[in-house]
């Protein structure tokens, strides 16, 4: 396959604003971004401020140290669970509710994002699995070259944007600025976020049509 894991021997550059994001030359990820209605800010304000205080409970702080994700890594592993179990989870589960218009429910808008993530398959990125539910998008991708993450979230969201904007004759933030971002670590952990992608439209009681799926040709 052409999805390179993360290499811990290999420099990672760690940035910070409400989610921790790592980024290393040439690695997979698995990337959820989400439209700007589709969490209520009560719900992620209580969300943001019980991790914080998980945090702070176990030594780390988000607010003054960027590394707070590797010294994550290094706690025993029931902490870990809890910690993905509490939090990772739990925003997951927040998603798949339903918040929001849920316009990618609409064929014609999640068939839009699809083209644009597909569109630089093979130039910029290997395009992993990915699915697109009502509200969110989940998918597995590898950049290629000298491919920034940012920058690569940034024009999906950009173009996507304008394009549904311009269908429903509206304007204004379709997505929310920030993404959620995990490097992915071995083949084990790639094959888990397939299985996670193909099971979220049925976990989230969806029907046929009112997602855009798509799996990497076995």
């Amino acid at each position: 396959m052409p999805f390179e894991f993360f290499d811990p021997s290999q420099p990672v550059d760690i940035s910070q604003r409400r989610l921790p994001h790592w980024y290393q030359l040439g690695a997979t990820y698995f990337i959820t971004f989400r439209t700007a209605d589709s969490l209520p800010a009560d719900v992620i304000k209580q969300w943001l401020d019980e991790r914080f205080d998980w945090l702070r409970k176990h030594g780390m702080d988000p607010t003054a140290n960027e590394d707070w994700q590797i010294r994550l890594h290094g706690l025993p592993k029931p902490l870990q669970r809890e910690f993905h179990s509490r939090f990772t989870s739990a925003f997951h589960r927040y998603l798949d509710a339903g918040y929001g218009e849920c316009l990618l429910k609409q064929p014609a808008l999640g068939e839009l994002v699809a083209e644009c993530l597909r569109h630089f398959d093979g130039v910029r990125y290997h395009m992993g699995d990915f699915v697109v539910m009502p509200n969110h998008v989940h998918l597995l991708v590898c950049l290629r070259g000298e491919t920034k993450l940012t920058n690569q979230c940034y024009s999906w969201k950009k173009y996507t944007a304008t394009q549904i904007n311009k269908t429903l004759g509206r304007h204004g933030h379709f997505w929310q600025g920030e993404s959620f971002d995990h490097l992915v670590r071995s083949p084990e952990q790639f094959a888990y976020f397939q299985n996670y992608i193909a099971e979220n439209p049925e976990k989230a009681r969806l029907r046929e049509g009112e997602y855009y799926l798509y799996r990497l040709p076995q």
